[in-house]
Order: structure tokens, then C-alpha cells, then sequence
């Protein structure tokens, strides 16, 4: 018992003693554990674990360069100030279908791209041209010349020029022996100035919607602009049907006018319908009430008048 008492007393002595070192070191007792940096968004630690390196930081985007064009007819000419539509492309010398990268319809337009090479395409009318332009650091100016002259088309009877909203022309490239083998542009009114690369044109003018048409061949020159009045034989002649000469007319009358030959070249419906008719010999024909009256008429270049169909019973 006396041994066991010994052992006892001798362990509590250790325990007092340990609390007495821990009771005179309090700044020891309350020091705070260090914490690990916080990590970084995504889940990356601030700090890389030793042993692993980073990443080469994203390289810099290439600088981008400026490229200012402008379009001309020759090469002394002046710069184009409206009309035009530039692309930029992509330059495949491999082939494949172009990809655009940029277009402006300024006069004078100013692209940023990355240095390389494109092809820069100005379109002016009907006329196309394209030319590769390459960029390095910094800006480039260029100039492309637009191989085009323009038409301007008028109509005139003898010396009367024919209201612009009555005709309505048509412009086509000639191929082989037919005059009219390619449509570039039909509906051009009086004039409207149409682009065109340099070469002949055969033109028709259509004055109403009969037979009132005058033909032309006519040239355009690179630079120029050329005005053409196109001479129609043909007059407007107004239909009517009558109980005398000088009479009122009928209305709901329906006419038909016919060549010699007994082509139908018009047809119409009412008290007096105007037609404009290519100079020549003609007959009209007029229904009203079941009936049938023939008027035989003939139209001089230049001479409106009134046609009169008598309503009389043969």
C-alpha cells in the first residue's frame, strides 16, 4: 500500500508541474493556428505547391493594321464620291468560296484587320473589280480603278421630248448575231444614269404599253458618260365611239385595235381609253350593247388625235 501511495503521489506531482508551464506561457496558449492561403476562383491555390511551375502567360493579340481605299475611272481621274460597294475578303490561294470580312459603301473607307493579305473588291454599277492588298504593321493606302462608263437615256418624238413617266427602256449585250442576247437592265426610266462596263449596248424604248418601240445600238466609253434621246415615230391616239362625229362618246365600250394584217395590238375598255400607237395603218374595232362598229384610221408620227367609231347600223 505504502508503494502504491508513492506511485500516485509521484504522477499528480508531474500533472501540477505541466500546468504550471503551460500557466506561465499564456502567449503560447493563445497563439492562433496558421491557415492556408485561400484559393482562387475556379479552385486555384494562390500559391503553387512546390515542385509545379505555371503556365506561359495567353501570348498578346496581333496589332491590327489600317487599310484606306479609293476607287477611280482612270487613273488620272478624280476619286469616286457615291455609288460604290466595297468588300473585304478573305485571300484563299488555295481556292474555296471567299469569305467577307468587311464591307462599307463609303466613298473613301478605312478597314482595321490583322496584318496578312486580303482581297479588297469594289463594286460600281454593273462593274466589278478586284485587286490583293497585303498588310503589314501599320497603314496602307491603295486605289483601284474601275474600268466603267455610264448611260443616260431619253425619249423625244420629232422635237418633243416625251414625258419621262411614258417610257421605260431596256438595255442588252449583244452576242453573236442577236442583238438582244443578254438582259443587263430593264425599267430604266428617263434619265436615270446606269453603270456600265465599257462596250456596246443595244437599247429599247418602249413609249406606253403598245407598239411604240425604237431601238438603238449605242457605246460606252471607260470614264464617259454617255447621253442618248432615242426618236420615236408614233403618236397617242384617243378611242371613241359615237352616235355623230363630234358627239359624246359611249362609255363601256370595249376596243380593239388590229394591224392590216389582223394582229391584235391593243385592247381596251371605256368612254375614251388613250393608246400610243407606232406611225402606220390600223382598223378599230368597238363593241357596245351586243353591237360591232369598224373604224379604218391611220397614225402619223407626231400627231395626236381622236379616233371616232361610228355607231351606226350598216
Amino acid at each position: 500500500m505504502t508503494r502504491a501511495r508513492r506511485r500516485f503521489g509521484k504522477g499528480l506531482a508531474l500533472a501540477l508541474a505541466s500546468s504550471a508551464c503551460l500557466a506561465a506561457s499564456p502567449a503560447l496558449a493563445q497563439a492562433p493556428l496558421a491557415q492556408a492561403p485561400a484559393p482562387l476562383p475556379g479552385g486555384v491555390q494562390g500559391v503553387a505547391p512546390q515542385g509545379v511551375t505555371q503556365g506561359p502567360s495567353p501570348a498578346p493579340a496581333p496589332a491590327e493594321a489600317s487599310l484606306s481605299l479609293r476607287a477611280v475611272l482612270t487613273s488620272e481621274a478624280k476619286p469616286l464620291r457615291g455609288g460604290l460597294t466595297w468588300r473585304i475578303y478573305e485571300d484563299r490561294p488555295e481556292g474555296g468560296k471567299p469569305v467577307v470580312l468587311a464591307r462599307s459603301e463609303e466613298a473613301q473607307p478605312t478597314f482595321r484587320l490583322p496584318p496578312g493579305s486580303y482581297l479588297a473588291n469594289v463594286t460600281y454599277g454593273f462593274v466589278s473589280t478586284s485587286k490583293r492588298v497585303t498588310l503589314n504593321s501599320g497603314a496602307l493606302s491603295d486605289q483601284l480603278t474601275v474600268n466603267a462608263g455610264a448611260l443616260r437615256l431619253s425619249g423625244a418624238v420629232g422635237e418633243a421630248k416625251i414625258p419621262g413617266g411614258q417610257l421605260a427602256f431596256a438595255v442588252f449585250v449583244p452576242i453573236g448575231n442577236n442583238p438582244e442576247g443578254r438582259l443587263v437592265r430593264d425599267g430604266v426610266k428617263t434619265g436615270e444614269v446606269v453603270r456600265l462596263p465599257e462596250g456596246t449596248y443595244h437599247v429599247v424604248s418602249t413609249w406606253g404599253d403598245s407598239n411604240a418601240i425604237q431601238r438603238a445600238d449605242l457605246k460606252v466609253e471607260n470614264g464617259r458618260l454617255t447621253d442618248a434621246t432615242l426618236n420615236h415615230r408614233a403618236a397617242t391616239v384617243t378611242l371613241k365611239l359615237v352616235a355623230s362625229p363630234g358627239t359624246e362618246a359611249f362609255a363601256g365600250t370595249a376596243f380593239s385595235v388590229l394591224t392590216p394584217g389582223g394582229d391584235t395590238i391593243r385592247e381596251a375598255i371605256g368612254a375614251f381609253p388613250q393608246v400610243t400607237l407606232a406611225d402606220g395603218e390600223y382598223q378599230l374595232i368597238a363593241r357596245h350593247d351586243g353591237k360591232v362598229y369598224t373604224q379604218d384610221f391611220k397614225v402619223e408620227s407626231g400627231v395626236d388625235r381622236d379616233i371616232e367609231a361610228i355607231a351606226k347600223d350598216p
